[in-house]
């Protein structure tokens, strides 16, 4: 192997192009996927807004999206995301189904987690006068936050690998490196160095995550 032949510079770059779709992606899919999956636990029989059509609709969707591979998804939404950003390719056009793909799976880690909430603290709230939103905001969210990390941890490390992923039609960032020249140029020292990175980003990640659970895991 010639490892004086790697282009660390662009190694580099694309290690940062990775990072921003990931960052992106992330707070995206936390902004859109929180409320999905809490609208998916309220509307559950039994519980404030408890509607089974809603319910079933959304679930749907939400099993609809997440059945379907990345790879499939991507080149499915490309259309959709030209119409959205201008683009389907580089860290731009790689960011709407990212986020498409990881939000409805995020969701349903927040469904579980509130799931998991004990139903006499909210019982007893109600019986206080508390309002659906004081609930939702300083009973249930409060209440399942280790739940809720550890949610968006799994969904961090999985948008890593959808990231990679990406690099097979242009996404930018390691996959598309990797693809580039540890594929098509048979670079192993490339896919190499790219695979390391990759993994050292999602043990960072994990090791960042389970600390969080562990700090705001009531003892």
């Amino acid at each position: 192997m010639d490892w004086s032949s790697i282009h660390w510079p662009e190694i580099a770059n694309e290690t940062k192009q990775t990072l921003i779709m990931l960052g992106l992606s992330t707070v995206f899919t936390f902004i859109i996927g929180l409320p999905i999956g809490i609208l998916l636990y309220l509307t559950t029989r039994g519980n404030m807004l408890q509607n089974r059509f809603i319910h079933v609709i959304i679930s749907f969707v939400v099993n609809v999206l997440r059945s379907v591979p990345f790879v499939i998804l991507m080149v499915a939404l490309i259309p959709f995301t030209k119409l959205l950003v201008g683009t389907s390719i580089g860290v731009k056009g790689t960011i709407p189904p990212l986020v498409i793909a990881a939000a409805p799976f995020f969701a349903r880690l927040v469904e579980t987690a509130l799931r998991e909430v004990d139903r006499g603290i909210i019982e007893a709230a109600q019986s206080m006068g508390a309002g659906r939103g004081q609930i939702i905001w300083r009973v249930l969210l409060p209440e399942s936050l280790p739940g809720l990390i550890a949610g968006i941890t799994i969904t961090t490390v999985t948008l890593v690998s959808y990231t990679a992923m990406s690099g097979m039609i242009g996404g930018g960032g390691l996959g598309d490196l990797a693809i580039r020249y540890g594929y098509q140029r048979f670079e192993t020292e490339v896919m190499i160095v790219t695979i390391i990175i990759l993994l050292i980003l999602v043990q960072v990640l994990q090791m960042v995550g389970d600390r969080l659970v562990l700090r705001f895991s009531r003892k």
